[in-house]
């Protein structure tokens, strides 16, 4: 065991280096030496440290147009050894098996390959075997080797090297995300050589009472333990999980104490408030008729005022990350109501829809408009106020169905015109909503997924008391709106991103 006395070693060979200098930093504070292959070790010395190359290690260059790198009896005996074996010692020692005693991990991108509409050359070369080769070695040998199996978790990874808390239940944490990711890689190349979409999903098949409609068989596929924890009512149905779904996209977007009641997938009402009972209630005022048979989400826990509020209405979801002790037994009182803990779970990097004889793929909209992204496109700048209602209306415009339009004011969702053909019918709709619940419209903010390729909507907006737009801008028309809103004292900024809902 030629390293044992020695400093420990980390072996490292990703594909994307995101995130690599801080975790390389770490290992090195810690003592570790560095073991690399290729662009990963290029990367590393630019960095400034010391690295071996695995080529040198193991006598053998990178062959096959990079295809075979770290198979090799020194690198994988080094990583299975078996330190508390004698024999395993013994053999390491006597084939010059270093000790290899973290091993990292980024694997080829096949999911984004595949989603690209590369060809199907290209998507095959995508398939990684070393990389998944060294996370199922190392997880299987966890006891003595550490697997940090994707740059997801490099930041819980240093978080561990830095408070030195690395232990046996620590590597078995990470053993078995390794399998998960292995698990996952491997079902969709599987998926992708068979032609099957349904294996695209991760996890076990789960039947459901039924699907959309009585009439249609439906399942889940997944593993819903990872995402919460049920602890009152009856089963998820299909619809229930769609609008689980929605919910819990939409809620993840707010860092403040928010709620929001959603209903066939969109936000009828959401507010963010300095505590969560009057969230709700703000919320609820949104649309009270709409919110009947909705579902309810919180990102802070629900406590015994809130609860006994939301126990007034009929609804069928309740979400949060925790419930009081007395919020849970005022909930627990209808039966079939269903009570969900929502847990910090990864979300997933892309979505599939299948549709006529096939899939589509893409990656998640994780982008949420910020400060940052926003271009003053009108001579009068937005206030302080005004751009916060404008980035809380366009997180909620993100996750309602196009075309849509949202009107906010003090961070309430005061209406939304949803799933419209036309921009001006979904502006319509959500006037004519927030005149119905009687909210008072001046000052308040609209927000569109797309842009205006006419000035029709300001101007609607306008003659309701609107002052402040947010929209992604990028028609060839865009100054007529600009125009509008110039000549008629209304501010409006464009953010560079779409975000359309289908």
């Amino acid at each position: 065991m030629s390293q044992a006395a020695g400093a420990p070693t980390a072996l490292l060979s990703v594909f994307y280096k995101d995130g690599l200098d801080k975790l390389a930093q770490s290992l090195v504070d810690q003592g570790y030496k560095l073991l690399s292959t290729g662009g990963t070790r290029k990367f590393l010395e630019d960095l400034g440290h010391e690295v071996e190359a695995v080529e040198d290690l193991t006598t053998y260059p990178s062959i096959l147009g990079g295809r075979v790198k770290t198979l090799h009896p020194k690198v994988f005996g080094g990583i299975l050894g078996r330190r508390s074996l004698d024999s395993d010692v013994s053999e390491m020692a006597e084939y010059g098996l270093p000790s290899i005693d973290v091993v990292v991990v980024d694997l080829y991108p096949f999911e984004e390959t595949l989603a690209s509409g590369a060809s199907h050359e290209d998507i095959i070369e995508k398939i990684d075997i070393g990389g998944i080769s060294l996370i199922r070695a190392a997880a299987k040998n966890y006891k003595d080797s550490w697997i940090i199996p994707s740059r997801d978790y490099y930041q819980r990874a240093i978080e561990v090297l830095d408070g030195q808390t690395l232990n046996e239940e620590v590597r078995k944490e990470f053993a078995a995300a390794a399998f998960r990711i292995s698990s996952a890689y491997d079902t969709h190349i599987q998926a992708y050589l068979s032609g099957d979409y349904k294996n695209l999903i991760l996890g076990t098949e789960n039947s459901l009472r039924y699907g959309e409609n009585p009439h249609q068989k439906g399942s889940f596929f997944g593993n819903m333990e990872e995402v919460f924890e049920k602890l009152h009512g009856k089963e998820l149905s299909y619809n229930n999980l769609l609008d689980a779904d929605a919910a819990v996209n939409l809620i993840r977007e707010f860092d403040e104490t928010t709620v929001a009641v959603l209903k066939h997938n969109n936000a009828c009402g959401i507010a963010s408030r300095e505590s969560v009972l009057d969230s709700w209630t703000a919320a609820l005022a949104g649309d009270p008729v709409s919110a009947f048979g909705g579902v309810l989400i919180s990102n802070r826990e629900i406590d015994a005022a809130t609860a006994e509020e939301m126990h007034k209405i009929f609804f069928e979801i309740v979400i949060a990350p925790s419930y009081s002790k007395e919020a849970l037994e005022i909930l627990q009182q209808k039966k079939n109501r269903i009570i969900l803990i929502l847990k910090d779970f990864e979300m997933p990097k892309m979505q599939y829809r299948s549709l006529l004889n096939g899939i589509l793929a893409q990656e998640k909209d994780h982008h949420t408009d910020s400060e940052a992204d926003l271009k003053v496109a009108t001579k009068e700048s937005p206030s302080a106020a005004e751009i916060e209602d404008l980035l809380f209306a366009s997180k909620i415009c993100k996750h309602t169905k196009s075309n849509t339009i949202i009107l906010a004011k003090n961070k309430q969702l005061i209406a939304g015109g949803t799933g419209q053909t036309s921009r001006v019918d979904a502006l319509r709709q959500a006037i004519s909503k927030a005149k119905a619940f009687k909210f008072d419209l001046e000052g308040a903010v609209m927000a569109s997924d797309a842009f205006f390729p006419f000035p029709d909507c300001v101007e609607i907006a306008h003659e309701d008391g609107i002052n402040a737009v947010i929209q992604p801008g990028g028609s060839i028309k865009d100054q007529l709106s600009i125009d509008y809103c110039d000549n008629n004292n209304m501010k409006m900024v464009f953010t560079g991103i779409r975000h359309f809902k289908h």
